[in-house]
């Protein structure tokens, strides 16, 4: 069994079937990457995974565990992080004050706003905070304001903020959108270093196919709410119903 298992998922909005019949096996330590033309579910499938949205039948098993019905605090309690495709981080505070506060609120499972100045002082979180920067390449802009920093910057430091909770599962929402390409290619090498150092299992949805293809070992094909494909990526590349869905939309 993998560590993430999705049976028979489907979620209508009035008259539209948005997510047909979804199973996925996502096995423990891969990169699986969901792609698909605009308007295939991804984005609804996603947020079915992060209990942003309820699905009208199936189940989510996460580590062995019912996400299904669960807040997203709960699910992130239970190891699931996941990265935007807008960077959400905390704009009018330095970068390390960015990264303390996850890492206080995964450790206590709560944040008041009052305890800020506890954090600042817990030379445990400090250290964790100081050594994920520095994994980042982020050790030098700690005192900078996070809000003044490049996208590629913004989304290192929100990979900081989520990896700083230890996470077993890592859900990125089109992780390089809006990227140059020197920043996109910045971010891919950043990925691949988090699974060579950390092992952490990761599910990308993505539609640059240079990112899906230097870093997935598994995709899967998501057209009109429903798997139409998966496998290796170089099954993948060449797959006539692929091909067919993404009707030369994108080159694949």
């Amino acid at each position: 069994m993998g560590i993430l298992e999705v049976q028979n998922v489907n979620k209508h909005f009035g008259g539209l079937h948005a997510l047909n019949n979804v199973n996925l096996s996502v096995e423990r330590g891969s990169v699986h990457a969901i792609i698909g033309p605009n308007g295939a579910g991804k984005s609804t499938f996603l947020n079915c995974l992060i209990g942003k949205l309820k699905p009208d039948t199936g189940s989510v098993i996460f580590d062995g565990q019912p996400m299904l019905g669960k807040a997203p605090h709960e699910i992130n309690q239970l190891g699931v992080s996941r990265v935007f495709q807008t960077p959400e981080i905390f704009a009018d505070l330095t970068v390390f004050e960015n990264v303390m506060i996850p890492c206080f609120a995964h450790r206590d499972g709560a944040f008041k706003v009052n305890a800020f100045a506890q954090v600042v002082r817990d030379r445990e979180i400090r250290e964790k905070a100081e050594d994920i920067l520095e994994d980042m390449g982020m050790k030098e802009k700690i005192s900078l304001n996070a809000g003044a920093l490049s996208r590629g910057d913004k989304r290192r430091l929100e990979m900081a903020m989520c990896l700083v909770q230890d996470p077993k599962l890592l859900l990125l929402d089109e992780p390089t959108a809006g990227m140059s390409r020197a920043d996109t290619n910045n971010t891919i090498e950043l990925l691949s270093q988090i699974g060579e150092t950390r092992g952490i299992t990761k599910v990308i949805i993505e539609h640059d196919m240079h990112v899906v293809f230097s870093l997935a070992t598994t995709i899967s094909v998501l057209a009109q709410g429903a798997i139409i494909a998966e496998g290796l990526p170089e099954d993948i590349k060449g797959h006539p119903k692929v091909r067919e869905a993404y009707l030369g939309e994108t080159e694949v």
